[in-house]
């Protein structure tokens, strides 16, 4: 068997309800020839059930990554997905995030050698989070703008639902004033591009871990490339609180140190 266009990476932990979603969302891509790789930092019994359950709907191969719940591990959890990726090319999201349907497509047609992909979002509220149903994700509904306005999101919130590939979403992305970055919700990369930098660095926890790894790649001269109007996703809305001042802190003096040394490999990553 030949090896999959894509593997999508996509984190996940104790959401049953909002990864159902988003894997319905990778069901109704307009493309199938690509596998999925669940990294997940320790999800209780209910969402391995609702995997399986689900998984005779899903056109692609799914592998589901699971490790010991020990606290935040989020890093540890995408490098062990990394490793199970047979791709060259890697995708990367949240359980918490349904992908357009041109969603894989577009992050494929838009990759070059030497850069990596920072895709866009529209962020939902709870109650419409919540209102967002089979149904909705089948048609397509759930990242049409017309449709989001008309369940009260503002106009303003919906602005890169608007582009389609073309001249327009190449002119928004050129002209857009926000800098590409690692987004752990929409980015992606070569494989052979994040074991240069020995992936994700694993003393992280919550607050700019994907950042940092974006920043190692550019000291690495893996230089990001804009494509929020691109490669689009619906966030749903959350609680966290498995977050605290305390690992954001921690994080922020990691993320210091590795852009006043440019740092391009971690000695806490998929190796050592």
């Amino acid at each position: 068997m030949s090896a999959p266009a894509a593997s999508v990476i996509i984190s996940t932990y104790n959401q049953p309800q909002w990864l159902r979603k988003c894997l319905l969302g990778y069901a109704r891509q307009d493309r199938t020839d690509f596998e999925m790789v669940l990294a997940d930092d320790g999800s209780a019994a209910e969402t391995a059930a609702m995997v399986e359950s689900l998984r005779p709907q899903l056109p692609f191969e799914l592998k589901h990554v699971w490790q010991e719940d020990i606290g935040f591990r989020k890093c540890r959890a995408l490098n062990q997905a990394i490793k199970a990726a047979q791709a060259d090319y890697l995708v990367f999201s949240d359980g918490d995030c349904i992908p357009r349907a041109d969603f894989i497509s577009a992050h494929l047609r838009q990759r070059e050698a030497g850069r990596y992909l920072g895709g866009g979002y529209c962020k939902l509220p709870r109650a419409l989070s919540e209102r967002i149903d089979e149904a909705a994700i089948a048609s397509g509904d759930f990242a049409r703008s017309a449709w989001l306005n008309a369940q009260h999101l503002p106009r303003k919130r919906t602005l890169k639902l608007w582009a389609r590939p073309g001249w327009r979403e190449q002119l928004l992305n050129a002209l857009t004033p926000t800098k590409p970055r690692w987004a752990g919700n929409n980015a992606s990369g070569w494989k052979a591009d994040l074991l240069a930098v020995n992936g994700f660095d694993e003393r992280m926890s919550y607050g700019g871990e994907d950042l940092e790894l974006g920043e190692r790649l550019t000291h690495a001269g893996i230089l990001g490339k804009q494509i929020r109007f691109s490669a689009i996703c619906v966030h749903l809305d959350h609680d966290r609180g498995y977050v605290s001042a305390a690992m954001k802190d921690a994080n922020a003096r990691i993320r210091e140190e590795t852009r006043l040394t440019r740092r391009t490999w971690t000695s806490h990553g998929i190796t050592g």
